[in-house]
């Protein structure tokens, strides 16, 4: 097993496992793509990677982190989407999605515009939450959700789902990491309710279960389903990597193929030991105490580290991002590095290669 050996997940074969890790773009109106995501995901297709991840795709409107973000909760949303779905595919790699749902940390601006939480009256809306607790001093404490608004959003999901399969793609990832929507949940910290969706770990858990099994009813078998975590909280009392194995374990059962291994994001004051390939070490845990394939994502940066992960069974596949922003060549001039010569070059490029 190495970084470019093809990975198969049901009827889907991935032709490496570099792939583009779901980054935000913010450059979105209601939801809509637009030409910079065909450009922007299209020339990491062409740059070599396995599969092609779109930034976090809101469910619903109030979903969005900021009012530029990408959505899929409008059937408006599925033509631009399909063009760049067609497009990634037509250059060898598999397109994703990431659903996602921004949760309290909603309602923000740009961040090349300050990235500040956007009040109502400045023209943004009232986040959501499992609890009236805000991310920090400086947001805007959310809405606690009914029960009845919880089973709304768990449909917002299916739904999503279907529009994604009318889109074009192949791979879906939820995103359960981040501070978001689901990780909120996830977390004690964030998670004070004293129903049948907080509490003990099965009832924090909940939500993420219904969302996956609502996808997995419209998101055909053939195709992979993969969600991201965060791995811990890097918080005393909150979500920690035991957990993480244990809700891994329990996705796997549910029809999930793969977990994308994070963290962080959801204690604004939370120290976070960051360094090169800092959170590999998860990944590799869940790997072998869930018995679930993972992904390894962070501070990921040279061809030599990428290989080692996938090759020492820390992970079968890496997730880059930042790296990919500078080069978005950068799975070609991997397979250059590491003597492989299976490596996609673009016939329009070959003659540089």
């Amino acid at each position: 097993m190495h970084l470019f050996e093809p990975l198969t997940q049901r009827d889907i074969t991935f032709r490496n496992r570099i792939g583009v890790s779901p980054m935000c773009q913010y450059s979105s109106e209601n939801g809509y793509a637009t030409d910079w995501h065909l450009v922007h995901l299209g020339s990491r297709a062409s740059g070599g990677a396995g599969v092609v991840f779109t930034e976090a795709a809101a469910v619903e409107d109030v979903g969005r982190i900021s009012a530029n973000d990408l959505g899929i909760y409008m059937d408006g949303h599925i033509e631009k989407l399909h063009q760049v779905t067609s497009f990634i595919k037509g250059q060898g790699a598999v397109p994703g999605i990431q659903l996602a749902h921004a949760g309290r940390k909603a309602s923000t601006a740009r961040p090349w515009d300050g990235g500040e939480p956007v009040s109502v009256q400045a023209g943004g809306w009232k986040p959501v939450g499992p609890s009236a607790i805000p991310f920090s001093e400086e947001y805007t404490t959310p809405h606690e959700l009914t029960v009845d608004e919880i089973s709304r959003i768990v449909k917002a999901f299916r739904d999503a789902a279907v529009r994604t399969l009318q889109a074009g793609f192949e791979v879906i990832e939820l995103h359960a990491a981040h501070g978001y929507l689901l990780h909120e949940f996830l977390s004690p910290l964030s998670n004070k309710r004293t129903d049948s969706y907080g509490g003990n770990f099965q009832n924090r858990t909940r939500i993420i279960i219904e969302a996956i099994d609502a996808i997995r009813e419209v998101w055909p078998d053939k195709l992979p389903l993969w969600v991201r975590i965060s791995t811990t909280d890097w918080t005393e009392g909150g979500w920690d990597v035991s957990q993480s194995v244990e809700l891994s374990a329990m996705m796997k059962s549910h029809g999930v193929d793969l977990v994308d291994c994070s963290s962080g994001g959801n204690v604004a004051s939370a120290s976070i030991p960051v360094g090169s390939g800092y959170q590999v070490e998860a990944a590799a845990r869940i790997r072998k105490e869930a018995a679930v394939p993972t992904a390894a994502v962070g501070m990921i940066t040279s061809p030599a580290q990428a290989d080692t992960i996938v090759r020492t069974g820390q992970a079968d596949f890496v997730l880059i991002a930042r790296e990919l922003l500078r080069n978005p060549y950068w799975p070609l001039m991997a397979a250059q590095q590491l003597h492989i010569k299976t490596s996609p070059v673009p016939k329009q490029y070959q003659r540089a290669w």
